[in-house]
């Protein structure tokens, strides 16, 4: 194994163990559980899980993989403030949304050669690249993970 596919491998590992922790989360909360608000005043769980499905989508546009699945989230749980929009999926709609998206990224991600890790992120300049080539496709899988656990964190207020 070459130093940039442990490199790799070790990221992966974190983002699919991250997940893993928020999907047992998920699925450890009753419909009902996710409709309330992380604390008063606060997020709803509903919210975080759209929000995740949402930020997920702009990643693959980031990482050149195609385009969003779920577009339609965009507003309701990126742009929006939570409760602010008059029509959002059911939670039952989110988890199968949740499920789909997470196997997709992953058969996305397995094709993905070590080459391609390394390679720019749709968001930043080629100059920029060249300057910063930390700012590569890789990175965005760090990034979103650490997002990730923080939500996670949030809803595991919920049970």
């Amino acid at each position: 194994m070459t130093t940039n596919q442990l490199i790799i491998k070790m990221v992966l590992d974190r983002w699919y163990g991250a997940l893993k922790n928020c999907d047992n989360h998920i699925n450890s909360l009753t419909d009902e559980k996710l409709m309330k608000e992380i604390a008063p005043g606060k997020n709803r769980g509903i919210y975080l899980l759209g929000h995740l499905i949402a930020v997920h989508d702009d990643m693959i546009i980031l990482l050149g993989l195609g385009e969003k699945l779920y577009p339609e989230l965009h507003t309701p749980f990126l742009a929006d403030p939570d409760k602010t929009a008059a029509i959002i999926p059911s939670v039952s709609e989110l988890r199968k949304y949740w499920t789909t998206q997470c196997q997709w990224l992953q058969q996305q991600f397995d094709s993905l050669s070590p080459e391609q890790w390394f390679e720019k992120h749709a968001a930043v300049s080629a100059e920029d690249f060249a300057n910063e080539p930390h700012r590569n496709k890789l990175n965005i899988i760090i990034t979103r993970t650490t997002h990730l656990s923080y939500h996670t964190g949030q809803l595991v207020l919920l049970k």
